[in-house]
């Protein structure tokens, strides 16, 4: 036995401490209020698991004493319960945890010393009642009962000791939580990590029950300690690009490498006995590759503003099982799978049973020849058609994803601001913030014949079609004028923004009178652009297969360069890792330029030697090790946002593997970094690889992306 205040005494001088392979602080503001509010009745609330171990594992935030040696007590269930009392009860993060570890703080949880009632704060109800006091205050000695009584306006004497008694009865029954006692079992000592990992999956199975994906986590954390830190500080760097991916979803994605399948339950015992550290710290590797490449793609190319323009984060899984396996994209496949994503986002492909069809999505993107066309196919049968129909938007609301579909259609437009003439893209500051509009603004319908308590009115109002994208500022001034009124001073201002945005130029459709015939006409508008929209996806051919034999025997040019190897040096006889840099300023040059073709394997004579003497240079001696190798080269050297320029291709060329990188013209100016961080450009010209001077790059940037 222990009392609470003992247990959060340890953790402070940090004796008792959290695994890595714990799960984060997942509880809900309800759960702590239920806990503080079943302590203050003297109901059970559990008892407390800890493993005792001279061998602890990776502790989250290594919230370890440097100089601790011998047993220590690692945490194995419990956690919540005791991180929700720290923070109540000494009203600060414990030590395993940030601020940004805690998705529902707790610690604005008022107490009220007259009814004993604990509740969130509420303006309304407790700004002007001085018995409602946080309970972070209450055990932190800053609230004295009687000292509070005599604040308060009570004349009679009687009445004031009275509630004073009440109030200092009730503070110290809060207070006394601290002195209750928990039941602390032990994991007998001896115990190994996989053992202690197997009885934190069993405890926790009992009380908030861990999810399919925390559970996964938890195993691979037990290897790979630094896992959690590795997947949360990716999701930090990919939120800069305002992709928004959370542990779980990031876990799915890794049990996609590993099994080729997006089912948590195939990660069985006997998977957890054979992977290593390595096997997982691979397996991520190939994650945050495939989305380095994938993001870019989805925001140039896809003109996607980021994750929160689809309504899931699942149509990305089967395009990252494709990438896992294959790489990259062609052209054909990188547009094929774009229209996929929208169309499975727009149909809700994952809506309903979504582990089996997601599973179902990742083997045919993975195991069929034509995977797109599997893909198709399942939203096909599941929907009855791809195509949207005009009155596929009746009655759809905001949350509805043909109203994000409407956002992306305006993006691909360039839609330009009803108030500033601006894009609607990219903007910065609170007054140019987008907002969805009502074209015919609701307070203008509802004192027009439509009635805000009827249902069906309400939808017609809200309706996607009644809906454009505009800044904070314009959607302001607009406030509830009717459209007739405030459209022809845009259309005379700004003329393309109208038709940017889908609105009917007819006037006497702006008319309120008119409202049901706009909406026809535009939900018809819509429908037609998103499909014209989608169409664009399709329209390309399979690119032929290539004759790379023939590329070669023609020799170099200045859409062709050979290279032995990645990192072998041929005459030297070891790793040399120049070489690496020579690639990376070929591939920068061919994004600078043209495009072309870099065979790695393959002499400057023509000769094909083959990619052996690279792949022995690896611990894993295998394609995949070379390949990512590859990957970190164009990362480090020109940068992530340049993957998308690049495919890699491993071919058997007269029996002998070769590596093809094929380099599309870049967006932008492709800089290398080379040792020092100094930033060079290169062009391709005259068949080689070209440095220019600062001068020369500058004219040369400018006639070439101008």
């Amino acid at each position: 036995m222990s009392k609470i205040n003992k247990l959060l005494d340890a953790i402070s001088d940090f004796e008792v401490v959290v695994p890595e392979f714990q799960r984060e602080y997942v509880w809900t503001l309800e759960q702590s209020k239920e806990l503080i509010t079943s302590l203050f009745n003297n109901y059970p609330t559990g008892s407390i698991l800890v493993w005792e171990t001279n061998n602890p594992p990776e502790i989250k935030k290594d919230a370890l004493k440097t100089h601790q040696a011998g047993w220590v007590k690692v945490l194995l269930d419990g956690q919540q319960r005791l991180t929700t009392l720290f923070l109540f009860a000494r009203g600060e993060i414990p030590p395993y945890y940030s601020e940004n570890d805690i998705t529902y703080d707790p610690r604005h949880l008022y107490f009220n010393l007259h009814t004993a009632e604990f509740n969130y704060y509420q303006k309304q109800k407790m700004a002007d009642n001085p018995y409602w006091v946080q309970v972070t205050e209450c055990f932190s000695e800053q609230v004295d009962a009687f000292v509070l009584v005599e604040s308060l306006s009570i004349t009679d004497p009687s009445e004031k000791l009275k509630i004073g008694g009440v109030v200092n009865k009730n503070l110290n029954r809060l207070r006394s939580i601290l002195e209750i006692e928990y039941f602390v079992q032990t994991v007998p000592p001896g115990v190994d990590i996989d053992k202690a990992i197997d009885i934190f999956d069993l405890v926790n199975s009992q009380g908030t029950k861990l999810t399919d994906a925390e559970l996964v986590l938890t195993h691979i954390s037990g290897k790979w300690p630094w896992a959690r830190r590795n997947i949360k500080q990716e999701i930090a760097r990919y939120e800069q690009s305002e992709f928004y991916f959370d542990l779980d979803f990031m876990t799915r994605c890794v049990v996609v490498v590993l099994n080729k399948s997006a089912l948590y339950k195939k990660m069985t015992d006997d998977v957890y006995a054979r992977l290593t550290e390595d096997d997982y710290i691979e397996a991520w590797g190939k994650v945050v590759k495939a989305f380095d490449y994938l993001i870019p793609i989805l925001k140039q190319s896809a003109n996607l503003s980021g994750s929160k323009d689809l309504n899931t984060n699942n149509v990305f899984v089967p395009m990252l099982a494709y990438l896992t396996e294959f790489g990259s994209f062609t052209h054909t496949v990188k547009n094929n799978f774009i229209r996929w994503m929208y169309l499975a986002s727009i149909w809700g492909r994952y809506s309903g049973q979504t582990d089996q069809k997601l599973d179902r999505d990742v083997y045919i993107a993975v195991n069929e020849t034509d995977p797109l066309s599997g893909l198709l196919s399942e939203i096909e049968d599941q929907r009855g058609r791809l195509e949207v129909k005009p009155s596929d938007l009746e009655g759809r609301g905001a949350s509805h994803p043909l109203h994000r579909m409407l956002y992306i259609i305006a993006r691909n437009n360039k839609a330009t601001d009803w108030a500033n003439g601006g894009s609607i893209t990219d903007t910065l500051g609170d007054y140019y913030s987008i907002q969805s509009h009502h074209v015919f603004p609701q307070a203008c319908l509802y004192r027009n014949g439509f009635s805000s308590e009827n249902h069906l009115d309400k939808k017609k109002v809200n309706e996607v079609a009644n809906r454009a994208f505009i800044t904070r500022d314009a959607n302001y001034n607009i406030s509830d004028k009717s459209p007739s009124e405030y459209l022809p001073k845009i259309f005379e201002k700004y003329p393309e923004a109208l038709s940017q945005q889908l609105i009917p130029s007819e006037p006497s459709l702006w008319e309120l009178e008119n409202y049901d015939s706009f909406l026809s006409i535009r939900r018809k508008m819509i429908a037609d652009s998103i499909n014209s929209f989608l169409d664009s996806f399709s329209k390309s051919e399979e690119e032929p297969e290539v004759d790379y034999k023939r590329i070669i025997a023609k020799g170099e040019d200045d859409y062709t360069e050979f290279k032995s190897s990645l990192r072998w040096d041929y005459r030297a006889g070891i790793i040399n890792n120049d070489l690496e840099f020579t690639i990376a300023k070929t591939v920068s040059s061919f994004m600078n330029t043209e495009g072309g073709k870099v065979f790695i394997g393959v002499s400057d004579s023509g000769e094909i030697v083959g990619l052996e003497n690279d792949i022995k240079t690896f611990n894993k001696q295998n394609k995949d090790s070379f390949l990512l190798r590859l990957t970190q080269v164009i990362n480090n050297h020109i940068g992530k946002e340049f993957n998308q320029f690049t495919s890699y291709r491993i071919v058997e060329l007269d029996s002998i593997e070769v590596c093809v990188i094929t380099v599309t013209k870049s967006a932008t100016p492709a800089f290398i970094k080379g040792k020092s961080d100094s930033e060079q450009f290169f062009a391709r010209s005259s068949a080689s690889t070209q440095n220019l001077s600062i001068r020369e790059a500058n004219e040369y940037i400018k006639n070439h992306w101008s």
